[in-house]
């Protein structure tokens, strides 16, 4: 049996990029997570759970399916036994219509890693392993960018919040840590300036593999 290493994210972990007038996704030589496969190699199987626009434990009005909370247990057995669990989320729990701030995306957050970790059954050697990445900051200049019209303002504010709120939580809750602002320094984009660039999934590929045979997984 390989490890089983599930990548469970948004937009930035399902590799998603924008073009003028519309949005395109990277390909399986460009996404960080097929490039973490190729660099960790065959004793490991990189598993893509990443969703577009899903949040931590927000239901979001607009569109059905984004709340991770709620597929947390089935994502797990669906690919147990995993060896370890990847979490980058909280970029669109920034988004206006859900009213929170940077202490309660975190807070979010917490609530999902101890779902997580309560999934008893899912583990590989019955043994929880979280990595829990800080996504990169939004840029102030997505105000003005034509794809901002669903976030609102105030998310480039709380995106920069999260850093310090996610490091508390990894310690209060025993998970390993990654910034991704201290990795992905290539962007954001110029073009909606919120979602990664193709050097910077390079760079995730790079670090995050580097932190997981740190870890021993």
């Amino acid at each position: 049996m390989k490890k089983h290493i599930v990548c469970f994210g948004d937009s930035n972990t399902h590799g998603y990029f924008p073009v003028e007038g519309g949005c395109g996704r990277f390909n399986e030589n460009e996404r960080w997570t097929c490039l973490l496969q190729k660099r960790l190699g065959e004793d490991y199987l990189v598993i893509e759970e990443g969703l577009n626009g899903r949040t931590t434990c927000f239901e979001d009005p607009l569109e059905e399916g984004l709340c991770g909370l709620t597929h947390m247990y089935t994502c797990l057995m669906t690919h147990e036994p995993v060896s370890l669990l990847i979490i980058m989320l909280g970029t669109n729990d920034a988004k206006e219509r859900f009213g929170s701030n940077a202490a309660c995306i975190a807070l979010g957050m917490k609530r999902l890693i101890q779902k997580a970790q309560s999934v008893k059954d899912c583990w590989a050697e019955e043994k929880p392993n979280i990595l829990l990445i800080t996504p990169q900051n939004m840029d102030e200049r997505y105000i003005d960018s034509p794809f901002t019209g669903s976030m609102g303002r105030g998310c480039a504010q709380k995106t920069r919040e999260l850093a310090a709120e996610y490091k508390i939580v990894a310690e209060l809750t025993g998970c390993a840590y990654l910034d991704a602002n201290q990795i992905a320094t290539d962007g954001p984009n110029t073009i909606d300036y919120m979602h990664l660039t193709k050097k910077d999934h390079y760079l995730m590929a790079e670090a995050i593999s580097k932190k997981i045979l740190e870890l021993g997984i």
